[in-house]
């Protein structure tokens, strides 16, 4: 007798909807996700499609009518419970437009909770496109299977950054003339990375966060990373050792 195939299969597409999710409901969705769905897609009537909505986790829905330039949706049952993310902050000096996606996408794909772009002295990046950004993380959280869109935090200064900082959340400093590696770093949750411009940081910005008493300088190896490698690399290390990658997790 051959094998029942799953449902929903691994190809149904996964969409983020901006509004509550409930059994029984239905959503109509237009615009490029409807293109998505219909052009690119193929979706018809009965079709799979996975939603979630950013407060109760991701919802099977089937496609009830399929028009022209829009897809009605009927959400059927509840798949998942919203994830619970690492308290991970990801603090970043933002670089030019494709290197900063890339920081955005990867950063969410790896599970960061909250993304705070810093302007920093050598940051050449004068004004952050935040639409952009969000298209970014929820794209990436369709991709991954995320269920909880990391917060976007508005640009800030460094010294503003560091005047506010939360006493209980250790700031691991990227620090490109040494620190300490990771996986000597006493810093669980909650934690934040920092990661500097093209360029690195001032002297001046390195002595006011060397007196911080929140901040750790990280090592992230021998050699000289790019603003977007250290991010992710830093990102990886933690998520490792302390993340929900760990066995404990």
């Amino acid at each position: 007798m051959p094998a029942t195939p799953a449902w929903p299969p691994a190809s149904t597409p996964r969409l983020f909807i901006d509004q509550p999710l409930g059994a029984g409901s239905a959503s109509v969705i237009d615009g490029a996700a409807a293109h998505y769905l219909l052009g690119v897609m193929r979706l018809k009537a009965g079709d799979p499609v996975l939603l979630f909505d950013n407060r109760s986790g991701e919802w099977l829905a089937v496609v009830a009518d399929a028009a022209k330039r829009s897809v009605t949706l009927r959400i059927e049952r509840h798949m998942r419970e919203i994830e619970a993310v690492p308290d991970l902050w990801l603090c970043f000096a933002p670089v030019k437009k494709a290197r900063l996606d890339w920081i955005i996408e990867k950063a969410t794909e790896l599970g960061v909770r909250r993304l705070q772009p810093v302007m920093t002295e050598r940051t050449i990046v004068e004004r952050v496109k935040r639409e952009r950004l969000e298209a970014q993380i929820i794209e990436a959280c369709e991709q991954c299977g995320r269920t909880a869109l990391p917060a976007l935090a508005e640009p800030v200064k460094l010294p503003q950054l560091l005047k506010a900082w939360p006493t209980e959340r250790a700031l691991l400093f990227a620090d490109e003339a040494g620190g300490v590696p990771m996986a000597r770093l006493a810093a669980p949750a909650p934690a934040a990375i920092l990661t500097g411009p093209e360029g690195g940081f001032t002297d001046r910005e390195r002595a006011l966060l060397a007196a911080h008493p929140a901040v750790h300088r990280l090592a992230l190896g021998p050699r000289i990373l790019r603003a977007e490698t250290a991010a992710i690399a830093a990102t990886s290390l933690w998520m490792a050792q302390h993340g929900d990658w760990t066995d404990e997790a």
